[in-house]
């Protein structure tokens, strides 16, 4: 079985390709830099001693010449301050003549050109001076193979400290990247722990920016999520709860009609329960739409249109006809600017919005006119004539199930539904009873954001 690729486990692989390859690089750069600082310290090295010799190597040609011993060449050992190392040094004319040169010191050692100056000949470095008033020059020699094994000890001491140090190194990252990828096993364990009965939104201590954005937008889906599921169980609760009265009466109204040879009222009573079940069926849908997560448009939208568009629905039943009115500002006179009447929103929204207002003062203002007033500028309201509704009932209208009044018949969606569409288009539902300027009634106006 193959182990679990972790994504510790991968940034720390890479984190030692990447830090090994640097640090190898750096470690050839320092090599090479190592390498020219010895050589420059050698050839240093080589003309002070290239000086010292030259002036020592001439005092003793002139004690030779002096004491009548002109054997050339002259063998001249190295100084008491050179013991540590000798010194292969080679005294000549300008015609390659050896005037004088150390006991060591061979012949294919020095094949070079006579030029002040260095110059390699393979195995060994020469560096070439001319003496400014004898006209003679000194040609000094350093072995190259010295220099290449003080360069070689440099570099294997680097390596192998690379070498011995590589272990930890890795071991260390391993370690921190463990340490700080455990934020993300924190947030999968919290992931893990959510389900359909627990939606809570997911706390981190302290994460770091990157999975603090990852958290934030988990818990923007954990909570549309959660909003979605909880429509979806209100549906089912709501369907359950409205839609069974409806068709229980529906299927013991067809039953009595088939057992009393299908008389005239019970299959009308029948034809109105499955109306009932009908009518209910297309709140529930309108609620379900208004509490769902799908964000409503913000188009333009004409209060008159919508106003007039609503009316019309009602204006087609006979029994609504005559009770509804639709009022509109007045034209303004040519010198006063046009009032805006728009707002922000989703046209069909509102429109369900508008028409369970007017379906709620048509069903609890009894045989009293409605009125749909549009404007003063983003606000449309709804206005009837009924007997109002107390003071402490008004805000407890919102909520779903909450009838106006006991001897209604009625499922209490209406204003739950306008309430949640309302909550959706960040704009307000103002309840009043009575009326502003009246002594009875109930108005719920909308006041909804103006266009730019």
């Amino acid at each position: 079985m193959s182990r679990v690729d972790t994504l510790a486990g991968r940034l720390t692989k890479t984190l030692i390709l990447w830090v090994g390859g640097v640090w190898l690089l750096s470690l050839l750069a320092v090599v090479w830099y190592t390498s020219r600082e010895i050589n420059y310290n050698f050839d240093n090295e080589l003309v002070e001693v290239s000086h010292r010799m030259f002036d020592i190597a001439l005092d003793h040609l002139e004690e030779a010449e002096e004491s009548g011993n002109r054997q050339y060449p002259l063998i001249i050992p190295s100084p008491g301050s050179f013991a540590d190392a000798e010194v292969l040094y080679r005294l000549v004319t300008p015609d390659t003549k050896v005037l004088a040169r150390a006991a060591e010191a061979r012949e294919e050692m020095f094949d070079v050109a006579l030029v002040p100056g260095f110059e390699n000949n393979g195995k060994w470095r020469v560096y070439t001076q001319r003496h400014p008033t004898h006209g003679v020059f000194l040609q000094v020699a350093d072995p190259l193979a010295e220099r290449s094994e003080t360069v070689n000890r440099t570099l294997y001491g680097l390596i192998i400290s690379f070498i011995a140090v590589l272990p930890a190194l890795a071991f260390l990252l391993r370690n921190i990247a463990r340490k700080e990828l455990r934020v993300l096993e924190d947030l999968s364990g919290e992931i893990a722990q959510r389900d359909g009965r627990q939606l809570d939104p997911v706390q981190l201590d302290a994460p770091p920016r990157e999975i603090a954005t990852v958290q934030e937008h988990m818990n923007r889906m954990l909570e549309r999520l959660s909003q979605a599921l909880d429509v979806e169980r209100a549906l089912a609760a709501n369907a359950a709860h409205e839609l069974r009265t409806p068709l229980a009466t529906a299927r013991l109204r067809l039953q009595t009609a088939l057992d009393h040879g299908l008389s005239r009222e019970d299959v009308q009573a029948a034809l109105q329960s499955l109306q009932t079940l009908s009518h209910r069926t297309e709140k529930l849908l309108q609620l379900s739409r208004a509490e769902s997560s799908v964000p409503f448009t913000r188009d333009s939208v004409d209060l008159v249109q919508l106003a007039t568009t609503v009316a019309r629905e009602f204006w087609l039943d006979d029994r609504a006809a005559d009770r509804l009115e639709l009022i509109t500002p007045q034209p303004a006179p040519e010198a006063a600017a046009p009032q805006a009447l728009t707002c922000k929103g989703d046209f069909d929204a509102l429109a369900i919005a508008l028409r369970n207002l007017v379906e709620n003062a048509l069903a609890y203002s009894g045989n009293g006119s409605v009125e749909i007033i549009v404007g003063p500028g983003s606000e449309i309201a709804v206005r009837d004539e009924g007997p109002g509704v107390p003071p402490e009932l008004l805000e407890r209208l919102k909520r779903r199930h909450v009838r106006q009044s006991a001897q209604r018949t009625g499922y209490g969606l209406g204003l739950s539904i306008v309430s949640s569409i309302v909550q959706k288009h960040d704009a307000r539902l103002v309840l009043a009873s009575p009326p502003p300027g009246a002594s009875r009634g109930l108005e719920a106006r909308l006041i909804l954001l103006p266009t730019d």
